[in-house]
């Protein structure tokens, strides 16, 4: 008679180690901790940026000084809405647009402009006119709307020469300021447009002629 004799095998169930694991299990048990708590380098973690740098009315000084701003915002955003929301609280109303698909800043914006519908192959080609989005919005402004404000996302999509005529159209349009988002930096800055765009600032023509004599 033979008897065959089986082991019993015990599977134990697969341990989930952190990528914050280590070999020795005291500097493991604390690797472990630190992966699920969370961690701060900076005040600015905490507290959004304008709290702990309240640069907030330097902001409004600086819309209605330059009229044109290029700004740098960073990649995780919220950072613009309270500046946004600021110049909401002014009195300004807004026109948000993208600089993709924009076509010619200068007869999308102050002049009637065409659209052609796509066609797909099976209709006429058509052409629609449709009129000035600054100076329509501009017509419908409540009297006591201090102002418009154009904040056109993904500008740096745009040329030297679209920026241009971004920074000159609260010239051309007194009423309107100019808001362009033109990067990401770590934290939340701005630059006139005019210097973005290669524009001499009126400071600088004056520094450079007093120079000169």
């Amino acid at each position: 008679m033979v008897t065959s004799t089986t082991s019993t095998i015990i599977q134990k169930p697969p341990v989930l180690l952190s990528r914050w694991s280590s070999s020795s299990s005291s500097h493991g048990l604390n690797r472990r901790r630190m992966s699920v708590s969370i961690r701060c380098t900076a005040l600015s973690d905490l507290f959004g940026g304008d709290f702990l740098r309240p640069d907030l009315r330097r902001w409004l000084e600086d819309v209605e000084k330059h009229k044109a701003l290029a700004v740098y915002s960073p990649h995780e955003g919220g950072y613009e809405g309270r500046y946004l929301t600021r110049l909401r609280y002014q009195g300004y109303h807004f026109l948000d647009l993208s600089a993709r698909g924009l076509g010619d800043p200068e007869s999308t914006l102050i002049k009637i402009h065409r659209v052609c519908p796509p066609h797909l192959g099976k209709q006429p080609i058509a052409r629609w006119y449709f009129p000035p989005e600054v100076d329509y919005r501009l017509s419908l402004l409540p009297p006591e709307a201090r102002g418009l404000v154009l904040w056109i996302i993904e500008a740096k999509v745009l040329s030297k020469a679209e920026l241009q005529f971004l920074a000159l159209l609260p010239t051309l349009r007194p009423k309107v300021k100019v808001i362009a988002e033109c990067g990401n930096w770590r934290n939340f800055v701005w630059r006139p447009l005019k210097e973005i765009a290669n524009l001499s600032l009126p400071e600088e023509e004056a520094a450079a002629a007093a120079a000169e004599l």
